[in-house]
């Protein structure tokens, strides 16, 4: 049961209609109790919603282009924090992290948050998303190898003996019941026309139909309706589509349609603040706005308006040599992947989801955010035909400008004209929703790539459901590049995905200026302190940063650097170095010192660094400029 202190935190952050809604929850969960934890019951045993059990799905609305030629035939899936695939390939119950299993108990029982003798419970759900299942129908559809069948059922035969309905942490998230008959109903899509045995169609059926009819008793709402919420409602229009159930496909399009305004600032950057969280509902959407149009449905006029904008900012975020400027949490979610892992193991690049998420909107909407004809992406070739491609290629290419501010959304993206330096700007606010579930306290911090290289660096994202201190770690502001007054938060954290009291960002400048850009924002963190930063860049190698803190207040300016920076300090001259970047700070600086730091480049995979701490009174003027590769 999750901790008195924290549950009340919990219930402050929820309104009166919310609470009323999880206490109706509460009451489905008893019913569900009643009758499935009294016997064990595979999902794919027997449609439990007798109103759905004549439904029968046709995989050809799916519209997968079986003429692909191009194509790898792995049967690997990349899991996180390192796990290779082969050892955890029927370890369904593994905590990752240790020795440990989850314990095989009832669902609703399990409380799988900061488990720290188990392990961290999203690397679980990666092997439990079922990747790998619509990955080896693809390989059988695409081959005729019945090694592929054969592993295919295996896989299933082991995790539905293992993983009895409501049992067990595979259980424990709608949002990961979404995901896993999202990558099911493909399963059976892949094997339309095949000659795969009637029961194991039969089996996906039944398991498709009984886990959306959960997801849409169960999607999130109120403070929970964030990312969840899109990526569930996704699940029930593709099992709406599969099985021709209009119920289902309207109930997806009306929830996607509402809460695509919700969720997204005008500008499109999305609220909770994460670019990847932003490629992922991208990617939901996505690929729901392809099954809608494949198959002649209605679509609302907001969403290629508004993915468009969206599309726009991921492109701008993205620099010429394969860096990403990503603020918030990262954990590396997505919904399909049918290339898997190549056989000599190679993880793909951490731009990989943004690149596919890009092109799947290259070939949805009026223009290329990537180039498609430099994209080798095997799950979009399943999904559109090469006419598609050619037709997408004929599209005007959208090429991020040398400066670009996201007013609405608060970020802002600076390029030198040689597009070898990429800078980013957090002046957003720090969330979406009550519990801003995916914020850092972050506010007027910065990130710098120099030739695709890191320079000065967010932490990133450890593992979500284990080391608590940790996960506390890289969300403080004391360890992100912006000014900490005496070791304390910006906002308030309250637990790993709650935030009590934030701060609020003002936007008070932002110009073209001498060939160059001025940024300027405020925010009330520290309040009644406030700390104003100016960023003064010259569009070339030059960076200026003014610092002030309200009423004479002293803090330190905080400057995290990526791993194996050798940085030097010269005291007397108030400067220091740190690889290609130099800085120099003005005589308020009282002292340079160094600090130990840790920097995930991606999610869970923590990495040693360091960095300055810089202590000021009243304000504090750096200057930082980039000189080659030092």
């Amino acid at each position: 049961m999750p901790n008195v202190s924290w549950l009340i935190r919990r219930l402050k952050a929820m309104s009166a209609r919310e609470i009323a809604w999880r206490l109706s929850q509460k009451a489905l969960e008893k019913q569900e109790r009643a009758v499935y934890s009294r016997q064990r019951r595979a999902v794919t045993e027997a449609v439990f919603n007798r109103r759905l059990a004549s439904l029968r799905p046709d995989g050809r609305r799916f519209g997968l282009c079986r003429d692909n030629r191009d194509f790898a035939l792995n049967t690997a899936i990349p899991l996180l924090d390192g796990a290779k695939y082969g050892d955890y390939k029927t370890r369904w119950h593994a905590g990752f992290q240790t020795e440990a299993e989850w314990p095989d108990v009832f669902s609703h029982d399990l409380n799988y948050r900061q488990q720290d003798a188990v392990g961290d419970a999203r690397s679980n759900w990666e092997l439990n998303r079922h990747f790998q299942f619509a990955l080896l129908a693809k390989d059988y559809a695409a081959s005729g190898e019945k090694r592929f069948l054969d592993e295919l059922q295996a896989l299933f035969s082991s995790w539905n003996r293992e993983n009895a309905f409501l049992y067990g942490v595979s259980w424990t998230s709608a949002m990961e019941v979404a995901i896993r008959a999202v990558n099911w109903c493909y399963t059976l899509a892949f094997l339309e026309g095949t000659d795969a045995p009637e029961t194991l169609r039969e089996e996906l059926r039944v398991g498709i139909l009984n886990m959306t009819d959960y997801v849409a008793r169960h999607y999130s709402r109120f403070s929970s309706a964030n990312n969840h919420l899109v990526v569930e409602a996704v699940a029930i229009g593709h099992s709406g589509i599969l099985f021709g159930y209009e119920p289902w496909t309207e109930l997806a399009s009306s929830i996607l349609t509402r809460e695509l305004a919700l969720q997204n600032y005008p500008d499109g950057v999305n609220r909770e603040l994460s670019l990847h969280y932003q490629s992922f509902y991208m990617e939901a959407m996505g690929l729901m706005l392809r099954l809608l149009r494949v198959n002649g449905l209605p679509v609302n006029a907001s969403w290629p308006a508004m993915l468009d904008n969206m599309a726009r900012f991921v492109a701008d975020c993205l620099g010429d040599y394969g860096e990403v400027i990503a603020f918030g949490d990262d954990d590396a979610g997505k919904i399909l992947d049918l290339a898997g892992l190549p056989a000599d193991g190679a993880e793909p690049p951490h731009t990989w989801h943004y690149l596919y998420m890009l092109g799947l909107m290259s070939l949805l909407l009026d223009r290329q955010y990537t180039d498609l004809s430099k994209l080798d992406n095997e799950t979009l070739r399943w999904l559109f035909p090469a006419e598609d491609f050619a037709a997408a290629e004929k599209k005007p290419l959208y090429v991020p400008p040398q400066y670009c501010c996201y007013r609405e959304g608060g970020n802002t993206i600076l390029r030198s004209r040689d597009r070898k330096l990429l800078i980013g700007i957090d002046h957003a606010a720090l969330g979406y929703l009550s519990i801003c579930a995916h914020a850092h306290a972050d506010a007027l911090s910065f990130q710098v790539f120099y030739e695709g290289k890191p320079v000065l660096v967010d932490p990133g994202t450890s593992l979500y459901h284990i080391d608590a201190a940790r996960r506390d770690a890289v969300r403080q502001t004391q360890n992100h590049n912006t000014v900490c007054l005496d070791g304390k938060d910006q906002s308030e954290m309250l637990g790993a995905f709650l935030w009590g009291r934030r701060a609020e960002c003002t936007l008070l400048d932002a110009r073209e200026e001498d060939g160059g850009f001025v940024l300027a924002a405020r925010h009330d963190g520290y309040a009644p302190a406030l700390h104003t930063r100016t960023f003064r860049f010259d569009g070339e190698r030059r960076l200026v940063i003014e610092d002030e803190l309200s009423g004479g207040t002293s803090g330190e300016a905080v400057f995290v650097f990526a791993p194996e920076s050798a940085i030097a300090v010269d005291e007397a001259k108030h400067t220091a170095s740190a690889g290609c970047c130099r800085l120099r700070f003005s005589d308020a600086a009282r002292e340079i010192g160094l600090r130990a730091h840790e920097y995930a480049p991606v999610y869970g995979r923590m990495l040693p660094t360091q960095g300055l701490a810089v202590p000021f009174t009243g304000a504090l003027r750096t200057e930082l400029q980039f000189e080659g590769k030092g």
